[in-house]
């Protein structure tokens, strides 16, 4: 059984700065509350955040960054695409053997990612590469949202 096609889509361009963060989480919360059932607004605007900060830090130059944000039946995919190919460390596979230090600045946006989220990953564009999240947008019967995995 296939999913639908997407019922609502946005592309944005951001700037390639750390203003891009909250113009996200804005776009990301405007988009959530255009649906129903939604997707949980909190946790979409703090992962949208993760990976719009990383793409920021993690690649050079001045081009945009695209959030691309697909509001299916049952899920919300949220996509942000940057032009470096570098795949990120800790989106996939085993879970780091040792927590991230409390003390550090960052290491811990992907394992928020993997942990918060329906399904994560990467993959390349033609432009660089893309790095996604999913959550559930669902309600079960008794009301309750679906967890993530």
């Amino acid at each position: 059984m296939s999913e639908a096609p997407a019922t609502t889509s946005w592309r944005v361009s951001l700037p390639h700065s750390t203003a891009a963060v909250p113009i996200a989480r804005a776009l990301i919360r405007k988009a959530l509350a255009e649906i129903q059932p939604s997707a949980d607004s909190d946790t979409a605007e703090l992962l949208t955040a993760e990976l719009v900060a990383n793409a920021v830090e993690h690649t050079e130059g001045d081009d945009p960054i695209q959030l691309v944000v697909d509001l299916l039946e049952q899920r919300c995919q949220v996509e942000v695409h940057d032009r470096s190919r570098a795949t990120p460390p800790s989106l996939v596979g085993e879970l780091p053997p040792e927590p991230p230090d409390v003390w550090a600045e960052g290491g811990r946006g992907l394992l928020l990612i993997r942990t918060l989220s329906l399904s994560c990953g990467h993959r390349p564009t033609e432009t660089g590469k893309a790095i996604w999240f999913t959550l559930p947008t669902a309600v079960r019967p008794d009301g309750a949202r679906p967890g993530p995995h």
